[in-house]
């Protein structure tokens, strides 16, 4: 990637009201993209856009519930008509969970879960890649995790939720990839986002024990995640489609 490599493009970020979300917004903004910066929090999101423009870019923020269709359908249609069109996206948005016994499992946590880290992934694919057909082709990257590889003990939700999005991801990118359209993923391991440390709750020994199970010693920063999400979305990764990129310091090796 040149530092211009996004100039004349428009990217679709969800999460962008922080963590790895906001990270990626502003470097592709730094990378000459016009960028809609997506949240269910309006305010957050308005302070990435608020953000990229002091540096200089350009963004707008939309707030959507990306579980509704009719949200979703809505955020892509904005981008599109207010920044002029659609060429990369990152599905970005996502929670996390306490752990439950499989056994444990309520339903309407297994539904949130589901409902918010998958079925808001299937809904924003499905929009981008009909606007990306129309328009010729782009690039689509979701986020998955870790545990979209391996199981995450006391997490069945995330887990399944996370395996399903890697399944979307490999079933588009063959479906696409004659149409100009390719689709990837990243799978983050343990990262410092704004999320990590609300469990972190200020406990420093919490962290210290953490760190010590991770291969590097430390988390990823929310700006190497997004290095790999906008590569993913650049010209320098022509060639690559289907794939689930660990980002994780070595923690999983497969």
């Amino acid at each position: 990637m040149t530092e211009r490599s996004f100039t004349g493009k428009v990217a679709f970020v969800t999460g962008a009201g922080g963590g790895i979300g906001r990270a990626a917004a502003e470097l592709f903004a730094a990378r000459g993209a016009s960028v809609a910066a997506v949240d269910v929090n309006g305010d957050i999101c308005a302070e990435t856009v608020a953000r990229i423009t002091q540096a200089g870019g350009k963004a707008i923020a939309i707030t959507a519930d990306l579980t509704s269709e009719d949200a979703v359908s809505g955020a892509i249609t904005r981008c599109v008509t207010e920044l002029g069109g659609l060429h990369c996206a990152f599905n970005n948005a996502g929670v996390n969970s306490p752990q439950f016994a499989f056994h444990e499992m309520t339903k309407s946590e297994w539904d949130r879960m589901i409902a918010i880290n998958l079925t808001s992934v299937f809904l924003c694919m499905k929009h981008e890649i009909a606007h990306m057909l129309a328009a010729g082709g782009g690039a689509i990257v979701n986020t998955a995790s870790g545990a979209g590889v391996v199981p995450a003990a006391g997490l069945p939700h995330y887990t399944a939720a996370k395996h399903g999005v890697l399944g979307l991801v490999k079933v588009a990118a063959q479906e696409y990839a004659r149409r100009g359209i390719r689709v990837n993923a990243i799978c983050p391991g343990v990262t410092d986002t704004p999320m990590m440390q609300a469990y972190i709750r200020g406990n420093a020994e919490l962290e210290a024990a953490m760190n010590a199970t991770l291969p590097m010693g430390r988390m990823g920063r929310p700006d190497e995640m997004a290095q790999a999400a906008v590569w993913l979305c650049s010209d320098a990764a022509s060639f690559v489609s289907g794939e689930s990129m660990m980002v994780d310091g070595a923690s999983v090796c497969r």
